[in-house]
Parts: C-alpha cells; sequence; structure tokens
C-alpha cells in the first residue's frame, strides 16, 4: 500500500555530548528530513531525562521553521496536562503565523516524565486531559475563525492569539487501543507509538478508524505509527550501530536510565547479559539492518498496520549514522 514517510526526533544525547549539543543537532536532522523528501519532522517533550534534549518542541519548532520551508514540523508530543490549553493554543498559532500551512501539534495524555517531575511542572495529570483537549480544541479552531467561540461557551469571551486565517493541524499520540479510540471519536488525527508500547500499532489504527468521526479537523481518518528504524551500508554495521541503543534500552528495564558514551562499552555490556532472557525483545524493537531490509520492513510494517504515514525514529550513535540513515531509507 501506499503510505507516507516522516521523521520523528526526541534530541537523543549521544557519545560525550552534552544536552544543549543533542538540541542543535536536532536542527541538523531537520535540515536532512527536508532535503532527502521526507513529508514531516516531529520532536517530542520530555522532562528530566539526562539521555534526552528537549523539554520543549515548541522552541525546535520555531528554530526549525526559520531553517526549512517546505517540510510539516510539529510536535510528537506536547504533553498537555503539564500546560494550559489556552497557552498550548497560542503557542501553535504563533508558530503557524511563522510557517503557515507546515505545523503539526500532536498533544499526549501522558506527563513525559516521572510523577514528582510532573508536580514540579504543575501537571494536572492525565484525568484532566478530555477537558483540556476539548478547550485546545475550541481556541484553535475559534482562532482561525473556523468554528467562533460563541456565548454559550465556557471560554467565552477569551480567544487564543495571533488569529489565523489557519490553524495547525491536530494529532493525538497514543499507546493504547484506548487512546486511539479517543482520537477517532473526536475527529483528529492519531499517531501510535510503538517504541512506548512495545507492540504493534495494528489493533490500534483499526480501532481509530473504526472510531472516527468527521469533525472541523478532518473529514476522513488519518493514522500513523511511529516506530524505531536505523539502516547502514550492512547489516552488520547496523548491528554495531544499535548497541548504544539496545544496551539503554536493557539497562532501562532493569530501572537504570544509562547512557553508552561509546559502541564498544555498549558491547561488552550486552554481551555481559547475553543469556538475560529479556534481551530477545530487546533485539525485536525497532527495525535495524541494511537499507534494503528496512525499506522492506517498513513497507511491510505500513501494510499490516493499516496506517496511512510511518514515522521513523532516527536513531544512532552518533549524529552522522542517523542522517545518513535516513538518506538510506529515504523516500521513494
Amino acid at each position: 500500500m501506499a503510505y507516507t514517510l516522516s521523521v520523528l526526533d526526541l534530541s537523543p544525547v549521544s557519545g560525550t555530548n552534552t544536552q544543549a549539543q543533542a538540541v542543535r543537532e536536532s536542527l541538523e536532522v531537520a535540515k536532512a528530513a527536508e532535503r532527502l523528501g521526507y513529508h514531516r519532522f516531529w520532536v517530542a517533550e520530555h522532562h528530566n531525562i539526562g539521555g534526552l534534549g528537549s523539554p520543549a518542541p515548541e522552541v525546535l519548532i520555531a528554530a526549525a521553521s526559520q531553517i526549512t520551508s517546505t517540510i510539516r514540523l510539529g510536535s510528537g508530543g506536547v504533553m498537555l496536562v503539564n500546560y494550559s490549553p489556552l497557552k498550548v493554543a497560542e503557542v501553535f498559532m504563533e508558530l503557524e503565523a511563522l510557517a503557515p500551512g507546515r505545523i503539526d501539534l500532536g498533544v499526549g495524555r501522558a506527563l513525559g516524565t516521572d510523577p514528582r517531575t510532573g508536580a514540579a511542572l504543575r501537571s494536572s495529570g492525565s484525568e484532566a486531559f478530555p477537558q483540556y483537549f476539548a478547550l485546545l480544541s475550541a481556541w484553535l479552531l475559534d482562532a482561525a475563525d473556523v468554528e467562533p467561540i460563541t456565548d454559550a461557551h465556557p471560554a467565552r469571551e477569551i480567544h487564543a492569539n495571533p488569529k489565523g486565517p489557519s490553524h495547525p493541524d491536530l494529532f493525538l499520540l497514543c499507546t493504547s487501543v484506548e487512546s486511539a479510540t479517543f482520537a477517532g471519536q473526536v475527529g483528529v488525527g492519531m499517531v501510535f507509538a510503538e517504541f512506548i508500547a512495545r507492540t504493534d500499532g495494528g489493533p490500534a489504527v483499526a480501532a481509530y478508524k473504526q472510531a472516527f468521526e468527521p469533525s472541523a479537523f478532518r473529514q476522513t481518518p488519518w493514522a500513523g505509527v511511529a516506530t524505531v528504524a536505523l539502516a547502514a551500508e550492512s547489516a552488520a554495521e547496523a548491528e554495531r550501530l544499535a548497541a548504544p541503543m539496545r544496551a539503554g534500552n536493557l539497562a532501562t528495564l532493569d530501572g537504570e536510565r544509562r547512557r553508552f558514551t561509546s559502541i564498544p562499552e555498549a558491547q561488552a555490556f550486552l554481551a555481559e547479559r547475553a543469556g538475560d532472557p529479556r534481551l530477545a525483545g530487546v533485539l525485536a524493537r525497532g527495525i535495524v539492518g541494511d537499507a534494503a531490509t528496512v525499506r522492506a520492513r517498513l513497507d511491510d510494517k505500513a501494510r499490516t498496520t493499516g496506517a496511512d504515514e510511518v514515522f521513523v525514529m532516527a536513531v544512532g550513535p552518533d549524529l552522522q549514522s542517523r542522517i545518513r540513515s535516513l538518506e538510506l531509507i529515504r523516500p521513494r
């Protein structure tokens, strides 16, 4: 089946780099993604995680909007319950003003961090998400004069600035069938994060499409899946480059957020735990191999899940390997 290919970037801290360097590297990935013909470039939100550099996707989107001209830019995603829905609407309407017709607002129900850090962010908790989502949707549509807020609305006389004429496209980031069903019911796009859920996105895509109701945001369903993909010149080289990612994932299962700064260090860690029964699951997370293998598996993922778009998370132990991977599996 035909599908669109896009990029999700988490601003990973590679090698001995700093988090600040990771943020700057994400902008290089954005430029490469546009040059290579990817449809979208999305960035994520994480807090208090040493191995990831960006807690503020809106800042990266603003910067990327000034160094790109055609690729769509978005959040994958803003953790809505951490913020005022009015503020999120205003931030993304301002981004839309900077790059009209190129901005995507992907929102998530989780905190993007641990509970203590969520408390420091003054998060309202995931139970507030439906109300926050309804307010956010209303302010975006009002700001673009698509559905003006009426005197009967709880937000009457409150408007998100700057006004349109266009608004960002709205998406829900999902890790369960339940959240995918909600995305369908409210009539927005849906992206299932396979790399977080650690399961195939097919059931969520099916539930979303079955539940879909047309809305002011879209008349027909649109579903994406996001997965880890790493391609190299050969399968052996791809396996070598994947070692730091896999070692970090295995350490996380032990409750240890550990960053492996070199490939040999990661390889040694994996060798020490060769008998760990969880290692097979770690190795199965993501698509790793030569270009032909990775492209074929991405094609198969789109076909088996029914996704309209596949987001590849650009992984690799350094910026060069991440960009080279994107080059090898570029859209055809």
